[in-house]
C-alpha cells in the first residue's frame, strides 16, 4: 500500500542511539498502548510528522521499553521530547493540542544552538569542578 504520510520511526533500544545520531531534529513521544491519553494524541503526533517530512518523528512504547524510559526518567506518559543535534531541547509529560506542538516545534527550530552547546559546556565543567 503505498502512501505520502511519512513513517514514524518505532525506537527501542536497539535503534535509538543509531535513528538519532547525526540526526538534526527529532521529536519523540513516549507513549504506552493502555494510556488513554497517548492514544489521544497520537492522531496530533501523526499529524505533525505529515506537516513536517523534514524531520524525524519517533515513538518509544514504554511498556516494551523499559530501560529506555528508565535512562530518560519517564516518570508520566505520553511525554514528548525534541532532540537536536543530540540535546534534548524540549521535554514535557502530557498530551499536547495540535497548535500548541506547532508551537513548540517552531520554539526549537528557532534555538541558537551553538548558544545551547555552550550552556551544556558550562553545566558539564560546573558539574566537574563541584564534583557532582
Amino acid at each position: 500500500m503505498a502512501t505520502d504520510t511519512p513513517a514514524v520511526v518505532e525506537l527501542t533500544k536497539e535503534n535509538f542511539a543509531q535513528s538519532l545520531d547525526g540526526c538534526p531534529f527529532a521529536v519523540v513521544d513516549f507513549w504506552a498502548p493502555w494510556c488513554g491519553p497517548c492514544r489521544a494524541f497520537a492522531p496530533v503526533f501523526a499529524g505533525a510528522a505529515r506537516r513536517h517530512p523534514d524531520l524525524l518523528f519517533a515513538k518509544v512504547n514504554t511498556e516494551e521499553q523499559h530501560e529506555l524510559a528508565a535512562h530518560f526518567h519517564i516518570r508520566s506518559i505520553p511525554t514528548l521530547m525534541i532532540f537536536r543535534d543530540n540535546f534534548i531541547v524540549f521535554a514535557q509529560p502530557g498530551a499536547l493540542s495540535a497548535g500548541a506542538l506547532e508551537d513548540v516545534l517552531a520554539a526549537a527550530h528557532t534555538l541558537d544552538m551553538d548558544a545551547v552547546r555552550r550552556e551544556a559546556s558550562a553545566q558539564e565543567c560546573a558539574a566537574t569542578a563541584t564534583g557532582a
